[in-house]
């Protein structure tokens, strides 16, 4: 029987996803760390930072705002 991906198919997907997230959870401490700055506004930050959306950037902006 065929199968629908072979194992090539499946690693080349998989290391794709994980540089993806990898690169996502860069740009966020990338964001996180300019708002504890506190010298720049959001909506500059999402300029810098466009994977990260503004609703997600108010998220990261609470939770940096809650431990401090």
């Amino acid at each position: 029987m065929m199968t629908l991906f072979d194992d090539e198919q499946i690693m080349r997907t998989y290391l794709k996803n994980a540089a993806n997230t990898n690169a996502y959870e860069a740009d966020k401490a990338t964001a996180e760390r300019m708002i504890k700055d506190g010298e720049m506004p959001l909506e500059k930050i999402a300029r810098y930072v466009p994977p990260l959306s503004m609703e997600k950037l108010k998220e990261l902006e609470a939770e940096v705002l809650q431990s401090a």
